[in-house]
């Protein structure tokens, strides 16, 4: 059976039932697994549970024979604003992009020890998205304005320990996409798409590929284990129903992205975690090209949408820092909190695309807990707060000059329970 009806037939039996929406570091998510999230998305060198692999596939082989199931209520709150616009099909006002306002985004993990130095698992996440839906359309067309990208991960793992510090491993992540657009008829026309008629109210489109994530963890003393990662550009069939959209005729690849990572344990009952990842969204066209110049069948010097080396979303590469405390309060009661700072990848002079996807938040703040049950059963909480951030810029002067400012924050609720 082909790679997309694999993952088509798990999408349809409810592992991702429902869009995704982590606009958070960008449109990742801080973390995977409620343990991870809960540490502010620090786990490369500290694996909890079997997502672990979406963080290192490395730690599968460390967490042993084990089940998870979760689920995320995450609520993101979303804001435009034009000022001063003297294009006439521009609506100047402030403007809710929560049409709707409520995600629920579930996750599955599964690890088998097939001896005491290897290890298999498979885990099912949401690798990410973005949603706005504006029911005011202040950009010109008709009808609600906004888009919905939803990203799904299966992620087959192998986890081996080369000797008893260290340990490798590999995922093949299998990738689904799902991708909608409404409300941008006025850029739906030949002086500004390369292909009118398949930029907007095209229904979703779906897109598969797969690449590769692989790690490594070590124990360098009792106290500090070190750990990196590395995922590969995602290589994404073309939204061929957006192709006069998306850059490239369409395409959207997920970016590669890397990180190192260290666990402290400070004392017998607490451990820190820091990591640093680096995000690429420059290197995929359709998200990192810039929109600064009309093209130049509408008088400008720049591509239409859609073209090869088009126009994207101006979205530069992402540092983000994560730092994470857990505390074994006792034998049954982990205690953890983190924060996650990441710095700002939409420019000023690229806010006027991003009404549509405003991934502008930077800081957040994590707490949870882990009640371990009788038989080998736990439940876990964590609960992230994304502060407020506005990104604040210029509209064009080719498109009648003015300012669009853009803002956003989160909550999220994540609830899981393991098996082990």
């Amino acid at each position: 059976m082909r790679i997309k009806k694999i993952v088509a037939s798990l999408f349809s039996l409810g592992m991702a039932a429902s869009p995704l929406a982590n606009a958070t570091n960008g449109y990742f998510p801080i973390g995977y697994g409620s343990q991870n999230e809960g540490m502010g998305g620090a786990s490369i060198a500290l694996p909890m549970d079997s997502l672990a692999a979406a963080n290192n596939p490395a730690g599968m082989v460390m967490v042993g024979d084990r089940v998870d199931v979760g689920l995320i209520f995450f609520k993101p709150t979303r804001n435009a604003e034009i000022s001063g616009a003297q294009n006439p099909q521009f609506t100047n006002g402030n403007f809710d992009g929560n049409g709707r306002s409520l995600f629920y985004i579930p996750s599955f993990g599964y690890n088998k020890l097939i001896n005491a130095d290897t290890s298999v698992g498979v885990s099912v996440f949401g690798n990410g998205g973005m949603n706005t839906q504006y029911d005011t359309n202040f950009l010109g067309g008709t009808g609600p304005l906004g888009i919905n990208l939803e990203q799904l991960f299966i992620a087959p793992t192998w986890s081996q320990k080369i000797n008893a510090n260290n340990s490798i491993g590999v995922s093949l992540n299998l990738a689904y996409q799902m991708f909608s657009a409404t409300g941008l008829q006025a850029f739906d026309n030949a002086f500004f798409s390369s292909n009118p008629g398949f930029v907007t109210n095209k229904g979703t489109d779906t897109s598969t590929g797969y690449g590769l994530r692989i790690g490594w963890t070590g124990e360098v003393s009792p106290m500090v284990t070190l750990g990196a990662t590395y995922q590969t550009k995602t290589k994404m069939s073309k939204f061929s129903n957006y192709k006069g959209l998306f850059a490239d005729q369409g395409s959207f690849d997920i970016p590669s992205n890397y990180g190192l990572g260290a666990a402290v344990k400070a004392t017998q009952q607490t451990t820190v975690a820091f990591d640093v990842e680096r995000i690429n969204y420059s290197g995929v066209g359709s998200v990192g090209n810039s929109f600064t110049a009309l093209p130049t069948t509408a008088g400008g010097t720049g591509l239409p949408l859609g073209a090869t080396g088009g126009p994207g979303f101006g979205w530069q590469d992402m540092t983000v820092v994560k730092l994470g405390v857990s505390y074994a309060y006792d034998s049954t009661l982990t205690l953890r909190a983190g924060y996650n700072h990441n710095n700002q990848q939409i420019p000023g002079s690229q806010t006027l695309l991003n009404v549509l996807a405003p991934g502008v938040v930077q800081n957040h703040l994590s707490l949870g807990s882990t009640w371990k049950l009788a038989n080998k059963q736990e439940v876990t909480f964590a609960y992230i707060h994304a502060f407020n951030q506005t990104v604040s810029g210029a509209i064009i002067p080719g498109l009648g000059g003015g300012n669009a400012n853009i803002s956003m924050h989160e909550d999220s609720l994540s609830l899981s329970f393991g098996w082990y």
